[in-house]
């Protein structure tokens, strides 16, 4: 579902006007690392294909897309930063970088009040393959210092002077590049040095499982400073917190790093005042004995600071994509204060909050949050809100999660409502009989249902789109879908990347969830009698959707302890549900299925577009072919699922096809460069519909 470009478009004529207005956004976010990025000013920011797509957490919607980017993007950044919390209020613009797969980085702006968009400028093309990471910090309220890094093993340092005001104006200028050879980096990091203001850190760290720390100033020339060793594998998040207050006076400076050998490490690093004139003898001498005694030792202007390991952080059982320090908040006094606090996110489908126990001081893992899912992969990316309260994941399916903070005297987090959409091209969509939603296929291998969700306790509220129901997660690339049109339960039809159609129909847990969005009237109730089906429950390989009978008995999960969570034995059963309000990713992925009741054989190819008659009793097909034989169009009988006839007239694939409003005629179009109309009567000896070609 590609969004309007416009939020209101109208067309005026002589007899009146018709106005359009767009309601909703679906859109997957994109299977990349550092795509995502939550805003100082509350929006989140993540890459959907070439476009940059916002989203609301307190609306759970998609606000608006941002098109302008020529290849996928990769990745986003906000400015100012939710670590540049003394320089976010008052403040009435933000702007937002992002970063795409073709080296292009592109600034975009937006006013707090009014919500207004505008692109802003694309940077000079400093790169010249993908940017993999942006890292960046407000320096004062007026410039930003950020840098970008590349598959090309570049790293550049940016400055971004900007007006605070919304008519401001925005420069950006290339200050310095760095080149880091064959390894490029692929995570970086970026703080303003404690007790020297005006020196800035960087920590950058990729393929070379090192992290390397290079020292600079506000003119953007960065010297390296020291390796960091210790992960076995990519480094693939790097996260500065602010200064951190250990003793009265002394503030430390804290860095984390996540790496694919499964492991999160904590560097501290210790700041000491040094005279001027024995910086010469510390730069020779001291610093190579104390990197191996206690950790590397760096100068930066006329302090010096000694690196050591903090702790060593093991829970996760596979690649740690993403940590980041809890965002700061303000004291009584204009300062900042970083609460120790670290958020990170695995491919193990888990995101952990680790803290300091306040007895020993030992980093434990004091929350974990996960999600059930039929993919092995997990999560990408873990991410703050700004006030601590939330924390948010993107996944390998392109869906977010979200958790919040419910709890009073003791922690409690619970699932929130969050934006849906596919992560990949949509390939067809069909609305449902009376229009009451929409159903949309996609490559990335799901079926999804979006209705719009009304409140059952202010009816006059917003009305707001949800993907209310998955009724089909597959093995193959979902190609076409059509609705059958005619009257009883609600049923479609749909084709992959195989050569078989396969004819879903409503279970009664759908209905009853259809009818708590919509709020229908009740009397369609008396027609759930005849539905017999609860829910569906998904195969192990993937392909069919076994049905859950309302009077069957559900069996308690394999407890074979053998087996991994994601083996065939131990898939866990669908619990068909009926939901007062919209469901999460978890329950989308495994309560929502629709069982499948017939499957439709007979062409030859991958299958390539479906339609239904307006009557309901005919549904026609085609596939991809080269060949005359291999191009006709199959004709089935609803109801009996037999096939009734075999319309040859094209060489080509027949790409789209249109019964007309009185069933009379069938349209097809096909890359051969013809259209056909066919002449559709049914025969009085067997009451089955025969086709000639017009």
């Amino acid at each position: 579902m590609s969004p309007a470009a416009g939020e209101v478009a109208g067309a005026r004529g002589e007899g009146g006007g018709v106005e359009a207005r767009r309601v909703f956004i679906g859109a997957g976010c994109n299977r990349v690392v550092n795509n995502v990025s939550w805003g100082a000013c509350g929006l989140v920011s993540f890459g959907a294909q070439n476009a940059v797509a916002l989203f609301s957490p307190q609306r759970g919607e998609i606000v608006t897309t941002l098109p302008g980017h020529k290849a996928p993007v990769n990745c986003t950044l906000w400015l100012p930063t939710k670590k540049d919390v003394l320089h976010v209020r008052g403040r009435e613009t933000y702007y937002l970088l992002s970063g795409s797969a073709d080296g292009a980085i592109l600034a975009w702006k937006i006013g707090s009040g009014k919500g207004d968009w505008s692109h802003v400028l694309q940077l000079p093309g400093m790169h010249k393959k993908g940017i993999t990471c942006l890292a960046g910090r407000m320096v004062s309220d007026t410039i930003a210092i950020f840098a970008s890094t590349s598959s090309d093993g570049i790293v550049v340092i940016w400055e971004m002077v900007i007006e605070p005001t919304p008519g401001g104006s925005c420069k950006v200028s290339c200050l310095h590049t760095l080149s880091v050879g064959s390894k490029p980096m692929v995570s970086l990091s970026l703080a303003v040095l404690p007790e020297q203001r005006s020196h800035l850190i960087l920590a950058m760290g990729g393929l070379d499982h090192k992290i390397h720390i290079y020292c600079g100033d506000k003119s953007g020339k960065f010297i390296k400073a020291c390796e960091l060793k210790g992960h076995s594998d990519w480094i693939r998040s790097l996260d500065f917190s602010l200064p951190v207050a250990i003793s009265s006076e002394k503030h430390n400076l804290f860095l984390v790093s996540s790496s694919q050998d499964r492991t999160i490490r904590i560097w501290k690093m210790d700041s000491e005042a040094i005279s001027s004139g024995s910086t010469a003898q510390l730069r020779k001498a001291n610093i190579e004995m104390t990197s191996y005694i206690e950790g590397p030792l760096f100068v930066a202007g006329s302090t010096s600071y000694q690196v050591s390991l903090e702790s060593l952080l093991v829970g996760h059982e596979d690649w740690v994509y993403s940590v980041e320090w809890q965002p700061p908040t303000v004291l009584p006094g204009n300062e900042a204060h970083q609460a120790m606090s670290i958020l990170s996110a695995s491919m193990d489908k888990m995101m952990m909050i680790w803290r300091p126990e306040k007895n020993t001081g030992l980093w434990i893992n004091s929350v974990t949050v996960g999600e059930l899912s039929h993919s092995a992969l997990g999560f990408y990316g873990g991410h703050w809100q700004p006030d601590g309260k939330s924390i948010l994941a993107h996944d390998y399916g392109g869906s977010f999660h979200m958790w919040r903070d419910v709890g009073l005297d003791s922690e409690n987090w619970q699932p929130q409502i969050v934006p849906s959409g596919h992560f990949a091209p949509v390939s067809d969509l069909t609305w449902a009989r009376s229009g009451q939603y929409l159903l949309s296929v996609s490559h990335d291998q799901t079926t999804r249902i979006f209705a719009p969700w009304r409140n059952q306790v202010n009816p006059g509220d917003m009305i707001y789109w949800r993907e209310i129901a998955r009724p089909q997660i597959h093995g193959h690339d979902i190609n076409c879908v059509a609705f059958i049109q005619g009257s009883g339960n609600h049923r479609f039809v749909s084709g992959a990347d195989e050569k078989v159609s396969r004819v879903f129909e409503a279970p009664l847990s759908f209905l009853k969830t259809l009818q708590q969005a919509t709020l229908l009237k009740p009397d369609i109730s008396d027609d759930f009698d005849n539905v017999q089906v609860l829910g569906a429950n998904m195969s192990a390989l993937g392909l069919s959707q076994k049905p859950i009978y309302t009077h069957g008995v559900k069996e308690s999960p394999s407890s074979n302890s053998s087996d991994g969570p994601d083996s065939m034995e131990t898939i866990p059963d669908a619990v068909p549900t009926v939901f007062t309000e919209p469901p999460v990713e978890d329950q989308l992925a495994w309560n929502t299925l629709w069982p499948e009741s017939h499957k439709l054989y007979g062409h030859g190819n991958e299958l390539f577009s479906i339609c239904c008659d307006y009557e309901g009793k005919l549904v026609a097909s085609s596939c991809k072919a080269q060949s005359a034989p291999v191009a006709e169009i199959c004709l089935w009988e609803v109801g009996t699922w037999k096939a009734v006839g075999h319309l040859q007239s094209h060489n080509l694939t027949v790409t789209q096809m249109e019964f007309s409003r009185d069933n009379a005629f069938l349209l097809s179009v096909s890359r051969d460069r013809h259209l056909s109309i066919f002449s559709v009567r049914k025969t009085r000896r067997s009451g089955t519909p025969s086709c000639c070609k017009a």
